[in-house]
């Protein structure tokens, strides 16, 4: 297979100079993912593209295979986001994924990344929240039964664990506080039902808090850093990995569908103090972190001991996202204006 690049992990810059820097390297592939698209045959699409994780996805998938069509779904109610995706060679089509019609009529690609669903704001409107996270995913896995399926969900799924417990892994009964996070578990039910009855290949990918210079949990607590707000530590402790290295995990799935679907947990390695991680950006950014509350005994966290089995540790470690972002927030470069809200505790979003 030919290919013009890949990610070199000893050769990370030591900071990202803008959003097209951010972008070609979010979309930089492994030699790892390059090597498992290898194995694994047929088109990619990406339901749910115009997110904010799905054009990494998409992008990194068209850049580890170039020769391969990679189709990107969305309604783009977002001016440009379709046109950006097109400039990078990923094919387009715009779909309501609401409309069982139109989810028929998507052409039937062997590999298929689900991202689509609904949260922020998800507490105005919990019939819209319950159709998105899993009437829709009912009707993809019956449109898509014959098709590998990774199906974007979140650690979310998961109840409060201790804090020194290492995090929820995958034999953890589920049962999670709110409705967003209660329709999570119904997106993923969804999925596995329909992998059982229709033999469909697949996995649950449990992610954890992606982190990109634009939006994330790093981004947020520097974000109150520098506007002098208080960084509020009651949930005291998260997962975070780079937005990149949790696409790539999300695409090397495919090689490692099961029948039926399963599971797996993905995030940085650590569980992480925010209050630590507030002092750490707040010394690189040269301000005073004003810490607020106390940290609780338990917090959403998960164990990714599986993930790095697969596929050993990821690329960017917490040091250098920590870096990143200071770097990035103190030059005052763009954000996504899209909290991650990782604070919440009642699961009301």
């Amino acid at each position: 297979m030919s290919i013009t690049q890949t990610l070199d992990p000893a050769a990370l810059p030591d900071r990202i100079d803008d959003v097209a820097h951010l972008d070609r390297l979010l979309c930089t592939p492994s030699q790892a993912l390059v090597d498992d698209l290898d194995a694994v045959e047929g088109d990619i699409m990406v339901l749910g593209v115009a997110g904010k994780m799905g054009p990494t996805v998409a992008g990194l998938a068209k850049a580890a295979a170039p020769g391969r069509r990679v189709i990107g779904v969305a309604r783009f109610s977002e001016a440009g986001s379709r046109e950006a995706l097109e400039a990078i060679g990923v094919e387009t089509i715009a779909c309501d994924l609401l409309d069982e019609a139109a989810i028929a009529a998507l052409p039937k690609s062997p590999n298929v990344i689900f991202m689509a669903g609904r949260k922020f704001g998800a507490s105005g409107d919990q019939s819209l929240t319950w159709a998105m996270n899993t009437h829709v995913p009912a009707l993809v896995a019956q449109a898509f039964s014959a098709s590998r399926i990774v199906a974007f969900s979140t650690g979310c799924v998961y109840p409060f664990v201790d804090v020194t417990s290492g995090g929820a892994t995958e034999e953890t009964p589920i049962n999670p506080p709110g409705e967003y996070a209660q329709s999570c578990v119904g997106r993923e039910r969804m999925f596995e039902y329909f992998s059982r009855r229709l033999k469909t290949p697949g996995r649950l990918f449990r992610l954890n808090y992606a982190i990109d210079m634009r939006y994330g949990v790093l981004h947020d607590i520097a974000a109150k850093i520098v506007a002098g707000k208080p960084v509020d530590v009651t949930m005291g402790h998260v997962n975070v990995i780079w937005q990149g290295d949790a696409a790539s995990q999300a695409i090397r799935l495919l090689r490692h569908a099961t029948t039926p679907t399963t599971p797996i947990n993905v995030s940085g390695p650590q569980t992480l103090a925010v209050r630590d991680l507030a002092m750490r950006l707040a010394q690189k950014l040269g301000r005073e972190a004003i810490i607020e509350g106390t940290e609780a005994p338990n917090a959403w966290l998960v164990d990714t001991s599986a993930a790095q089995t697969l596929f050993g540790q990821p690329v960017v470690d917490i040091e250098r996202m920590i870096q990143w972002t200071a770097d990035w927030m103190a030059r005052d470069m763009p954000s996504l204006g899209k909290p991650t809200k990782f604070e919440v505790r009642d699961g009301r979003y």
